[in-house]
């Protein structure tokens, strides 16, 4: 563990499945480097929390590979199928436009749905096994970059110094903030509304998107006849079912969600949380560089934002190692932009996708809806196009860093 002053290699602000999975890949990679994590959370409000996340195929080789994916497994549901519809609420029936498969390899689900607090408290309990120091409850409240490290300000008034600070401090990122680091966001005068249900019939792994004016709804399967969901609404309409009594919630629920896996009831907390885009101007400075939502908070339509901070990890955790293999400083801003140019583009281009689908997909147009619908269809029977779409979302597709593909540093 390292002590107070002393030079650490990578501090660590914010110790989500981001923070804790590169502090993991990086002591994993070089038992030698010194590495801490902070949070402002004590570690069980982590692990206690309720939401589960879509783990694509690539990141779940990245876990596996980081030791931690035996623990997550038993708890994980493959996604066996999944299946889009666009309609309306008033719509008697749902038309199914577009069916994936549910595998990218003989075997391997193309994502899995992972409870967050299990995600959490595995990569916690593997980072502590590794010697990696978790800093919690505390926050980052400044810091000043010299020319060979960085001194970083502690809540609790400690005084440390890395060669590199790590802002995972999600998209409102004060850390982001506090180095002058502008973004690009636009609002979309929606909010996402998650919670869990219970039904009565079993879901057999598929996942749907269901696309309805107000925006789209998810179902996405848990193990047991359960599901998480995720409901795009306009802004005071959800504030309004969030807030509201859960009678009133669980009709309006029922007319989204359908009635073919039998009587459904909420099986879990309800929250609602803004939707926008947010992309950072630029990844990195001299001994700082952002990672996950700190570098870019995406619309949840294709359930990527998590997938996008693990390939974040693993291209960040690679290009470090790589560079003190080198004996190069990695905290030097020509190091940094290695990871900049592998992972800027790759983040603006499911911005822009994201953007467009849900402003095609959360529009009643006749027209356009017509031309959406047609659009399906159309990928529906080419399964060359269809294959392609599956391996993007697993996160197999373009220049994959090592840990996604399940091999080592």
């Amino acid at each position: 563990m390292a002590e107070r002053g002393e030079l650490l290699d990578v501090l660590v602000g914010g110790g989500g499945y981001v923070g804790l999975s590169l502090g993991v890949a990086l002591k994993q990679a070089d038992p030698g480097m010194k590495v801490a994590v902070v949070d402002m959370r004590p570690r069980a409000a982590l692990e206690n929390d309720p939401r589960a996340s879509a783990v694509a195929a690539a990141a779940s080789r990245m876990l596996a590979r980081l030791g931690v994916w035996d623990e997550i497994a038993p708890e994980a549901q493959p996604m066996t199928e999944m299946i889009v519809t666009d309609s309306r609420l008033r719509d008697a029936v749902r038309p199914v436009f577009l069916t994936f498969d549910g595998e990218v390899e003989p075997g391997e689900a193309f994502a899995h749905m992972v409870p967050n607090g299990r995600m959490v408290a595995a990569l916690a309990d593997r980072a502590v096994e590794l010697g990696v120091e978790l800093i919690a409850p505390d926050t980052v409240q400044g810091f000043s970059s010299g020319a060979s490290d960085v001194e970083i300000r502690l809540g609790s008034g400690d005084i440390r110094r890395a060669r590199l600070l790590v802002a995972a401090d999600g998209v409102r990122s004060k850390l982001r903030e506090l180095a002058g680091i502008g973004t690009v966001r636009w609002d979309y005068d929606q909010s996402g509304i998650v919670t869990t249900v219970r039904h009565e019939r079993p879901h057999n792994g598929r996942a749907e998107e269901h696309f309805l004016p107000s925006g789209p709804f998810a179902i996405l399967p848990l193990k047991g006849n359960r599901s998480s969901l995720v409901w795009s609404e306009k802004r005071l309409e959800a504030e309004r079912l969030v807030k509201g009594d859960a009678f009133t919630f669980e009709l309006e629920l029922e007319r989204r969600f359908g009635h073919h896996l039998g009587k459904i009831e909420l099986d879990g907390p309800r929250h609602a949380f803004p939707l926008g885009l947010t992309l950072a101007r630029g990844f990195v400075k001299p001994r700082l560089a952002l990672a996950g939502d700190a570098a870019h908070g995406i619309h949840p339509i294709a359930g990527q934002g998590l997938n996008l901070g693990f390939k974040d990890v693993a291209a960040l955790a690679e290009v470090l190692v790589e560079a003190r293999r080198l004996g190069e400083d990695i905290g030097a801003l020509d190091v940094l932009e290695r990871y900049e140019r592998w992972r800027r583009f790759d983040t603006f281009q499911m911005g822009v996708v994201t953007d467009v689908l849900n402003r095609l997909f959360s529009n009643d147009m006749d027209v356009v809806r017509a031309v959406r619908d047609v659009g399906l269809g159309f990928v529906d029977r080419l399964p060359s196009l269809k294959r392609f779409f599956i391996r993007q979302a697993a996160g197999l597709e373009g220049t994959v860093p090592r840990l996604l593909v399940g091999d080592p540093i």
